[in-house]
């Protein structure tokens, strides 16, 4: 039995520019600046968190929760997510979302915080500060930083099995997915001579299955914090993936991986393709090779990334005829996600550059290629990497990939509503809506608790253990007749 396919993104943004040129003050910057335009500067309560667990079993307690401080750098925003530093990164992370496109929708409203973030911190600073924000997943000098998807997952699913499924959709998805990127970073890459490759991720992962995200990079992660109840769910943390500036790009990472997830918990593993022999090389070899010529070895026979994505396409378009979907999304979405895939499967292997409106890594080379015929560029010419950066720029004047005609899903006015007003389908409305009614009234809060601090009765912790619920369906008019926090704690404890 399939759970509903409840997820959301996290992004690092890249970021320069501040005092000193600091990142760590520059992400503080940005983050209390837009705390203080949003009239919130709640505490992230890190008390539940468990960052140890390991879905192989144990806890490994080398792997806690940063060393943050919630006062400076964490605040949870009205529509449900939670804006913060992360190492030296400000990283916002959506509200947990019902379908894919509302994930593509939160994601985008996250680009518009950090957009209006730099706009009042900007106002502060002289022009030789000013600070400029990427969504892009490396700094070129080597270091590389996340952008985390996270899905609901049935609990009774073994991992052994969400390895095996999942692996040769994630080491091949990057053809769709992957947002390109000039040159190499790590002595492997650069020794095979990469001058451009499809992920800006690939080059940094180096097990396969891992419980890390900053070192040792696994291509499965293992971190067991579900957020939610922990015997009936689990949450699959999902690290393997590039920052896409493209929202259909988006829509097609979060939405099959959405859908083979329901697969899987309905049909088990046994008719998915074969994981690659070594998956770690395979998917860094898919990513040097745009021409998509390049097949890896299985225990039968050798396939190629579009070899994959096409038998992955197949089994779960039949899936999608047979199968109840709507864990993953309405049926007309589940229809759509499954009719964009297939175009972009057919552009890939008649002409790439047609996907160059949906596809970053064919949007972005095509931009290079183009300045360095134009210009008699080498492709090591450091002029390639400024546009590969400049790509991934999130202020529309500076931003090449706003240029790049890429299809959009949503108006620039319902981006913006979706920055102040939470998702209806699962409990982010809840805690969007506590945080717009009574904030003052609120102390902490984290995905799965919020604690009141009322006159009345003092701390109050709720619980929130099931993310399908808290919903606007469920919870609207409790807001609408509790005139004070206080009302309404009493009337959640009735």
């Amino acid at each position: 039995m399939t759970v509903d396919k409840i997820c959301g993104i996290e992004t690092e943004f890249g970021i320069s520019g501040g005092p000193e040129n600091d990142p760590i003050t520059a992400s503080a910057l940005i983050v209390n600046a837009y705390a203080q335009q949003g009239r919130t500067r709640l505490h992230w309560d890190y008390q539940h968190e468990t960052p140890g667990n390991d879905a192989r079993g144990g806890t490994r307690f080398e792997s806690l929760a940063p060393p943050i401080e919630p006062e400076l750098a964490n605040t949870v925003l009205t529509n449900g997510a939670r804006l913060y530093v992360d190492h030296a990164h400000p990283e916002y992370s959506s509200p947990e979302v019902r379908t894919p496109r509302e994930a593509v929708l939160y994601d985008q409203a996250g680009e518009e915080v950090l957009r209006r973030a730099v706009v009042a911190v900007n106002e502060t600073l002289p022009p030789a500060l000013h600070v400029r924000i990427y969504k892009n997943n490396s700094d070129g000098k080597g270091n590389a930083y996340g952008t985390h998807e996270n899905y609901l997952v049935d609990r009774a699913i073994a991992f052994d099995d969400l390895v095996r499924g999942m692996l040769p959709h994630f080491i091949s998805r990057q053809i769709i997915t992957g947002a390109g990127k000039v040159g190499a970073e790590t002595d492997e890459a650069r020794g095979y001579g990469a001058t451009f490759q499809i992920s800006a991720r690939a080059e940094f992962f180096e097990e396969v299955v891992g419980l890390e995200t900053t070192l040792k990079r696994p291509l499965m992660n293992t971190r067991d914090e579900p957020h939610a109840n922990p015997e009936r769910y689990r949450r699959l943390h999902v690290i393997n993936g590039d920052a896409s500036m493209s929202p259909v790009a988006t829509l097609l990472k979060v939405g099959v991986t959405s859908l083979l997830l329901a697969y899987i918990e309905e049909r088990g593993t046994r008719f998915l393709p074969p994981v690659p022999t070594r998956p770690v090389s395979a998917f860094r070899a898919f990513a040097r090779d745009t021409s998509l010529a390049t097949a890896v070895e299985t225990d039968t026979g050798t396939w190629s990334a579009v070899n994959y994505q096409n038998e992955l396409y197949t089994l779960l378009a039949n899936f999608a005829q047979e199968a109840d979907t709507t864990t993953v999304a309405p049926s007309t979405e589940v229809t759509e996600l499954l009719i964009e895939w297939r175009a972009l499967l057919d552009d890939l292997e008649s002409d790439p550059l047609r996907a160059a409106d949906r596809i970053d890594w064919i949007a972005k080379k095509r931009i290079v290629d183009g300045f360095a015929d134009r210009h008699g560029l080498a492709p090591s010419d450091p002029k390639l990497k400024a546009i590969d950066l400049q790509y991934h720029d999130i202020a529309p004047e500076r931003s090449l990939a706003a240029r790049a005609g890429l299809v959009q899903l949503f108006t620039p006015s319902t981006i913006a509503a979706a920055v102040h007003t939470p998702p209806s389908s699962t409990r982010a409305y809840f805690r969007g809506m506590a945080i717009t009614k009574f904030g003052d009234d609120i102390v902490s809060a984290n995905w799965d608790s919020i604690v009141f601090d009322t006159p009345e009765f003092g701390l109050q912790r709720v619980t929130m253990n099931e993310p399908g619920r808290g919903t606007k369906a469920l919870t609207e008019a409790l807001f609408e007749r509790s005139a004070t926090a206080g009302d309404f704690v009493v009337t959640l404890t009735d």
